[in-house]
């Protein structure tokens, strides 16, 4: 059995949280949009290098490049992270729309989670950070976010 079909048999028959309506609003136009990115990759910029925030988010200052991959799982293909960071952290190519004006602007900060989480209903993440990495979001004028799954 292939470990695709392990991994699909394993998860399989878990129940998958009902979000019901997920509210939204009309973004502005790109070109006078601000910009962020969410990401799964587990980066960090502390130089810790592990994940110890469960759950939880780090920000990552929209400048910093010298970012650490706290994923550990042997089953986390890193040679395209590593061969370039804009795979998972399309920082440069945001700066790039800025300065052509296809954006409007560059977050101050974005945000790093997990993606690896043991928790499939993600009760912390829908209650608690979730909102809150809203609320940083919010704070620093982010009107489109760019999710970068992992």
């Amino acid at each position: 059995m292939s470990s695709d079909a392990i991994v699909r048999r394993s998860v399989e028959s878990l129940d998958a949280f009902d979000f019901g309506t997920t509210a939204a609003v009309a973004a502005p136009p790109l070109a006078e949009a601000r910009v962020a990115i969410v990401t799964t990759a587990g980066l960090r910029a502390d130089g810790l290098g592990r994940w110890s925030e469960g759950q939880g988010f780090v920000t990552l200052p929209a400048a910093a490049r010298d970012l650490q991959l706290a994923h550990l799982s042997v089953n986390f293909d890193r040679s395209g992270l590593l061969a370039d960071l804009n795979v998972a952290y399309p920082a440069d190519r945001l700066d790039e729309l800025a300065a052509q004006g296809v954006i409007g602007s560059v977050a101050t900060n974005h945000l790093s989670f997990m993606g690896a989480q043991p928790d499939h209903t993600l009760t912390t993440m829908r209650l608690d950070t979730g909102p809150a990495a809203a609320r940083q979001l919010l704070a620093d004028g982010v009107d489109v976010v760019l999710l970068t799954p992992v």
